[in-house]
């Protein structure tokens, strides 16, 4: 028989463990309310993105450090907005994808996976979109918690709601009543003790500590968001799906959770590099890569109005003529091993469908730690890039060499495309000649514009 008092008092150590040891994580972790649930449709943990769901038999099994994981996971599952960004994608690959894709973040902030838990290393500082096409369309793995916000259809377990999903739905939508279920709810709720909610009267604990006393005339906070599940829930019942509306609605609402975290992470000075740059790429508006890259190479056409005095059997007025030049575009591709034949070739017929927009002339270079025998592959406004047919590569990367070839030349590219992971040497200094690192994973780059690839 599993002791419910000792499941609260682990699931309370463990998110103040992580406000206080981790306070990014933590200050997420206390956005999501707790709900004991039926191991029938919830044998570990899930979330909705709205609550955090838990077997108490499951956190039972855990210590303290593996519980802030499981918290930790779910969190950020929200705080990425993983929820919203399936688009098209099959439910299953997504879910594998999701996970590995938070997995090594949490490993690296020092926290202790449970048994089970999803992890390859060779997807680390990979986002969710890029790790998708890596997994096998026919994968029988499985998560080992579960994702509720999509299409009950799609699910492998109904769940025993008792009920339509219409009608569970539209219980499970109704506006709290005002005081019963506000977002940062300091204890978990169970089947016994439906209503774990604080006394009005009684000063709750905020984000980041400190001892707040209720305003009665302010609104409850989570009035004023998307409606969360009733503090009345049944365990026995899965919550719904989101609908189109509560995903914008909740998407909207976690980016500002990641930033405020983000904020009282780096007021703590507990703020880590890994995510920070977590943050920047989520917080960050993004525009597709084909459209940034495309923007940057018609930026350097050459045309332009020249205003030259015409000869004398022309007459004496100046008028201005359109002149244009052809442009040299260096595309170096990175072939340390990070980089699959596939995206090369979908980077490579995005700059040739660009390339006659500014009549750019193509020089092909491949490099890992050296630059590949057989390059440079030219081609001309009119002609198509093709991949060799072998390209050496394998070794470490250093991106080194590819500035020294450019130096010996004599002459500079009017731009140099990288296609690469960011993850090697770079030149201690800048060059003089604009540089666009078209990246894939979470790699930084010291000098340059970087475009995500996603």
């Amino acid at each position: 028989m599993v002791d419910r008092d000792n499941i609260d008092r682990k699931l309370a150590a463990a998110r103040t463990r992580l406000i206080l040891d981790h306070p990014f994580l933590g200050a997420l972790v206390l956005r999501l309310p707790m709900f004991e649930a039926e191991k029938s449709w919830c044998p570990t943990t899930a979330t909705d993105a709205r609550s955090f769901y838990f077997n108490p038999d499951y956190i039972d099994a855990l210590d303290i450090s593996q519980v802030q994981f499981v918290l930790a996971h779910e969190a950020l599952h929200c705080a990425l907005s993983h929820f919203a960004r399936r688009s098209h994608r099959m439910k299953a690959r997504w879910d594998l994808a999701c996970d590995f894709a938070i997995n090594p973040i949490l490993l690296v902030e020092g926290l202790k996976p449970p048994p089970g838990m999803m992890l390859l290393p060779q997807y680390d500082g990979m986002t969710a979109e890029e790790i998708y096409p890596m997994i096998d369309e026919n994968t029988q793995d499985e998560t080992i918690d579960r994702h509720l916000y999509d299409d009950l259809d799609e699910r492998t377990d109904s769940g025993s709601s008792g009920g339509s999903p219409n009608q569970s739905r539209n219980d499970t939508n109704q506006k709290p009543e005002k005081g019963e279920h506000g977002e940062s709810s300091p204890s978990p709720s169970s089947k016994e003790r439906p209503q774990q909610q604080s006394p009005k009267n009684t000063p709750q604990p905020t984000e980041d500590g400190q001892r707040k006393e209720p305003d009665a005339d302010s609104p409850n906070e989570a009035q004023q968001e998307t409606p969360q599940p009733s503090q009345e829930q049944d365990a026995n019942k899965q919550p719904p799906p989101l609908n189109e509306v509560e995903k914008e609605q909740l998407a909207m609402q976690w980016r500002q959770r990641l930033a405020s975290a983000e904020q009282q992470a780096r007021q703590a000075g507990k703020m880590s590099k890994a995510l920070a740059r977590l943050v920047a790429a989520e917080v960050v508006p993004k525009l597709p890569w084909r459209a940034l890259l495309a923007r940057y190479m018609v930026a350097i056409g050459r045309d332009d109005y020249n205003y030259s005095r015409p000869s004398r059997r022309e007459g004496s007025a100046i008028f201005p003529s359109l002149r244009s030049g052809q442009v040299e575009v260096l595309v170096v591709i990175d072939t340390s091993g990070s980089i699959s034949g596939h995206e090369m070739q979908q980077f490579l017929s995005e700059v040739n469908s660009i390339k006659a927009q500014v009549r750019a002339r193509i020089l092909l270079q491949a490099c890992d730690d050296l630059l590949a025998e057989d390059g440079p592959w030219i081609f001309e406004a009119w002609d198509e890039i093709r991949l060799p047919k072998t390209i050496s590569g394998g070794r470490g990367t250093s991106f080194e060499p590819i500035f020294e070839w450019v130096k010996t030349k004599g002459k500079a590219p009017d731009l140099l495309v990288y296609f690469t992971d960011a993850k090697g040497k770079f030149p201690r200094q800048e060059p003089p000649y604009p540089v666009i690192w078209l990246v894939k994973g979470n790699g930084a780059i010291p000098f340059g514009q970087r475009i995500q690839l996603n």
